[in-house]
């Protein structure tokens, strides 16, 4: 049942990414990203008080730091949704993984195996290929918002950790990073002159931007909760699969021979990184 979980997870960010594309020729990129947490911070709040999660936290520094850098994560990948195919932005978004194996070894000097180290190092190189026909197009301010995604998510993803050690609840976590997207994209909204009144269409997209959202938030959780890290880190790329076939289904969105190298590049070696993290730290576990 996990792996059904991640899987739906999966799907249902794949269907808010196809939200984001169909939004972001009527909205800005602060519209999408205020509604994503408006949505989010209603849903959340209903089910904490169905839980009974309160909503007080002794860690409200860590928890402000995890919903910046989820706020500016979100904002860029939205950014990069609009300006490239679905599939590429998709696929800068799951870069986090190396970044975060690469700050867990500077920062936070854990070992890294050598299966780890090459698996970075094909990453690496797969960002280098995949990017390499977008920044010979006039899509290159997107493809750095994509490249920013994984860096700053993967600072949110650190994060997300420790408060998960601290005992943090997940829900609380997010409805927190909820609060502050909305609130900081708020202004730019209301006074920035970037308000657009939604027709029927467009609060059906809205809709979908935060439902979709917080639906794959709950469902990759439980997957998380219930199930093997290593099984739902691995299923979790399943995204970049429904973002393919959504972009070429809608848009006829059509991959090089060169992006799709490099797609299959930063997939696999984001299986290896999490594959040689979970066998490193399977012997303190036990």
């Amino acid at each position: 049942m996990s792996a059904l979980w991640m899987i739906l997870a999966s799907f249902f960010f794949a269907c808010m990414g196809v939200c984001v594309k169909l939004g972001s020729d009527a909205f800005t990129t602060a519209e999408l990203t205020f509604y994503r947490g408006a949505i989010g911070v209603v849903v959340m709040a209903a089910l904490m008080r169905a839980s009974g999660t309160a909503f007080t936290t002794p860690h409200w520094r860590r928890q402000v730091s995890r919903a910046v850098a989820g706020t500016l994560s979100l904002a860029c990948y939205f950014f990069a949704i609009s300006q490239l195919p679905l599939a590429t932005a998709v696929t800068l978004n799951y870069t986090s993984p190396l970044f975060v194996a690469v700050i867990l070894m500077l920062w936070f000097r854990e070992h890294l195996p050598v299966l780890a180290l090459v698996a970075l190092s094909i990453g690496f190189a797969g960002v280098v290929v995949l990017l390499q026909p977008t920044f010979a197009s006039a899509r290159w301010l997107g493809a750095l918002a994509g490249l920013g995604t994984g860096l700053i998510a993967s600072l949110a993803y650190i994060h997300v950790r420790e408060l998960g050690r601290l005992g943090e609840p997940e829900s609380r976590t997010v409805f927190y990073f909820s609060c502050l997207t909305a609130l900081a994209l708020l202004p730019f909204v209301a006074f920035g002159g970037g308000f657009t009144p939604p027709d029927a269409q467009g609060l059906a997209v809205l809709a979908g931007v935060g439902l979709f959202g917080a639906a794959a938030q709950l469902a990759m959780t439980r997957a998380y909760r219930y199930g093997t890290t290593i099984v739902a880190a691995n299923l979790a790329y399943s995204t970049v699969v429904f973002a393919s076939l959504f972009g070429l289904w809608l848009w006829d969105e059509t991959l090089s021979e060169l992006t799709v190298a490099g797609m299959l590049l930063i997939v696999t070696s984001g299986v290896l990184v999490s594959r040689a993290r979970h066998a490193a730290n399977k012997p303190q576990q036990g």
